[in-house]
């Protein structure tokens, strides 16, 4: 009994805990380095993709990247739902406060030490979790001497995007993420509906953007109409493709030596950023 669990196990091409039995987890820890925790969010997306999106999008990067760096990482259950207080105003959108993130991620992580795991990867899908993330990241790793890290899921395929992305206004149910979507999870897209983003020109958002001196919270409404950004218009299969095959190879790059040295706390990691 005990081998054939074991065969079942080796035959594994990767490793993601809502799909494994106890026995099975016990096994491929001998093996295990690191946990990726999918990151995501329940918000609006405007008229043609599902309110899922961010968490399944996730999900299913954190599959392939697990499925790249197999034996040694493991896939936890997604945290389907982020800080998304901005998308509010639009139907059907849950938001979590950032101390609730913060809470929720921290439990996650003091239980996969007791398993024996001390690094953990947040592969986050959604751009308003990513302060409470640099926080999680920075807390953990002092308080639970942990190694922690985090990344944006698509962020590190910056020459895909730069060839196949025109839009100076992207990010949101855009051209990059319906892409995305066609090529990890078609069923979120309503292809017969996608649409431009209605942008609302000449607010206070365009001086808070990312990059801008000045940054603030604001609402999504302020900047478009129907919840979109870019041009959903311009996604493809093959978009998708080159943009999630350059991310995963990148993120495998920097992740693969983090996995083949021992953990070193917090003296020498603290907080680190892939790839946002």
């Amino acid at each position: 009994m005990e081998g054939q669990m074991r065969s079942q196990v080796g035959q594994m091409d990767s490793y993601v805990l809502t799909e494994m039995t106890w026995p099975e987890v016990e096994e491929a820890l001998k093996t295990v380095k690191m946990a990726i925790v999918p990151v995501g969010a329940h918000e609006q997306h405007g008229p043609h993709m599902s309110e899922s999106c961010d968490a399944v999008l996730a999900t299913e990067m954190a599959k392939r990247l697990a499925a790249e760096l197999h034996p040694l990482v493991l896939v936890t259950p997604t945290v389907n739902m982020g800080v998304s207080p901005h998308h509010l105003n639009f139907p059907g959108t849950i938001s979590l406060r950032p101390e609730t993130l913060l809470a929720v991620l921290r439990d996650m992580v003091v239980s996969l030490q007791r398993h024996g795991i001390d690094k953990v990867l947040f592969l986050n899908s959604h751009g308003g979790n990513q302060t409470t993330l640099g926080l999680a990241c920075a807390s953990f790793a002092q308080e639970l001497d942990m190694e922690c890290y985090y990344a944006k899921t698509t962020a590190s395929a910056k020459k895909a995007i730069k060839a196949h992305v025109s839009s100076t206004l992207f990010g949101h149910s855009c051209e990059r993420e319906v892409s995305e979507a066609y090529y990890l999870a078609p069923h979120l897209v309503r292809s017969e509906r996608l649409e431009k983003g209605d942008i609302v020109h000449g607010g206070r958002w365009e001086g808070m953007r990312p990059g801008n001196p000045l940054q603030g919270f604001y609402r999504y409404e302020e900047m478009t109409r129907n919840g979109c950004i870019g041009d959903a218009t311009q996604a493809s299969l093959a978009i998708g493709k080159a943009i999630v095959e350059e991310a995963l190879a990148e993120l495998s790059a920097v992740l693969r030596p983090l996995l083949t040295e021992p953990a070193r706390g917090q003296a020498m990691y603290g907080e680190r950023e892939l790839a946002t």
